[in-house]
């Protein structure tokens, strides 16, 4: 944000007005010093109705990837070998491996997609993540495990490939429920800011834009109103509603030298 400043307003006397906890008390006008930003309007919002259309799509994909994959781990628990033994029990079916491999298959190639896809994405850039490590540890898993059922000497890995992508899933789904909760707070806080700002010009004051104040501009917040942008109180103190930002239930005072956060 670009650095403005308040600067008392000599027309009225703040001091003697009633406020309610959103108002200004004893409210010169304050200075306040904000750092670069490009203001937006504010009808625009950091994610958009597709942005968030798209990421509740996505939230839905990973949700009935999940679902499914774990309705198909079960009977890979079942059946393992690894898990009757744990659990001392023995229910092995005709071409008991090659079912696992079948369920198996299904969970990788379906549950694990998002992370393959991941993987792809990850290589053609260049910038190796998370999702490669996901995606080698998965496959590595599948195609070990694929071969001890035609052959290899070994012993197969399915359960834990298939409750390693369920958990995986579930943790991408959780992530992404919470970024998008995320991007609907900032989308709040967007349309808590005031469209305009009162800038001080000598002894004149104007209504600007956001996007039109400059660094070391003075603005002019009256009693009532909400901070323009974040700053600093040069001039002047008040009682300010910080509640939809910080949580904090009772008003703040500010006072001379105290940054402020636009929206307030």
């Amino acid at each position: 944000m670009e650095n403005h400043e308040h600067h008392t307003h000599k027309e009225k006397d703040h001091s003697k007005m009633n406020h309610s906890h959103d108002d200004h008390a004893k409210m010169d006008h304050s200075k306040m010093d904000h750092t670069k930003m490009e203001h937006h309007d504010h009808g625009n919002v950091p994610m958009g109705m597709a942005g968030h259309d798209h990421h509740k799509m996505m939230i839905e994909d990973f949700k009935k990837r999940f679902w499914i994959s774990l309705i198909l781990t079960i009977p890979i628990l079942v059946f393992s070998p690894m898990i009757q033994g744990f659990f001392g029990y023995e229910w092995l079916l005709p071409g008991n491996s090659y079912v696992l491999f079948g369920l198996s298959t299904i969970v990788y190639f379906y549950g694990g997609w998002p992370f393959l896809k991941g993987l792809k994405d990850e290589l053609s850039q260049g910038a190796p993540g998370m999702m490669t490590l996901i995606s080698m540890a998965i496959s590595v898993a599948y195609f070990y495990s694929s071969a001890t059922v035609f052959g290899l000497r070994g012993m197969d890995f399915f359960w834990e490939l298939a409750t390693l992508i369920d958990i995986m899933l579930l943790g991408h789904w959780l992530e992404m429920k919470s970024v998008l909760g995320a991007s609907k707070a900032l989308q709040l806080l967007v349309s808590m800011m005031p469209s305009e700002a009162h800038r001080v010009k000598g002894d004149t004051v104007e209504d600007v834009k956001l996007e039109d104040l400059l660094k070391d501009d003075i603005i002019l917040i009256k009693p009532g109103e909400k901070v323009p942008a974040d700053g600093v109180i040069v001039e002047g103190e008040s009682y300010l509603n910080e509640s939809m930002l910080t949580g904090e239930s009772k008003p703040v005072k500010k006072s001379l030298e105290n940054k402020v956060i636009g929206g307030s």
